[in-house]
């Protein structure tokens, strides 16, 4: 079977890994299948193949969402003990934890590319997405004693 060549097995092939989280560079790399671009063209070429691409990769981001709970939850290797004369210490591994939090940070920050509307960053809950009026300005009456000398401009013109 030619590298470039559209069957159905090989897209089939192709939505199979992504369903299982694989990336595109990953997919591209085993052998008898398509270079990256050829399945970008493919995508882009066959409404059918767009189809199941859009649900394997969603099928996909689905997993890479409970990869970051598994990382989470691991507290493997968080501690490591260390002894000093006759004590024992447990102090954090921090090259453990940070390279949990890059991995669970680089999951969260993928999916929200992939998926905005589902793992995106929620900004605007109550509108709609409708435009909101300006909140309105408050003011507050100073005691006397408070207040700036006449004619003198309030700091935030300044």
């Amino acid at each position: 079977m030619s590298r470039t060549t559209y069957t159905p097995e090989l897209t089939a092939a192709v939505c199979e890994h992504l369903a299982e989280g694989r990336s595109l560079r990953w997919i591209s790399e085993q052998e008898g299948m398509p270079n990256k671009a050829t399945i970008l063209r493919w995508v882009a070429a066959h409404p059918e193949f767009r189809d199941q691409y859009v649900r394997a990769r969603e099928v996909g981001d689905e997993l890479l969402a409970e990869e970051i709970l598994e990382i989470a939850d691991d507290g493997t290797n968080d501690y490591m003990t260390i002894t000093k004369g006759d004590k024992e210490y447990n102090v954090e591994n921090k090259e453990v934890t940070t390279r949990s939090k890059i991995r669970i940070e680089a999951r969260k920050w993928l999916l929200s590319k992939r998926q905005p509307k589902k793992y995106g960053d929620k900004l605007d809950l109550t509108s709609g997405g409708e435009k909101l009026p300006a909140a309105p300005r408050t003011f507050q009456i100073l005691p006397a004693s408070q207040r700036p000398p006449e004619g003198a401009l309030p700091a935030e013109a300044e």
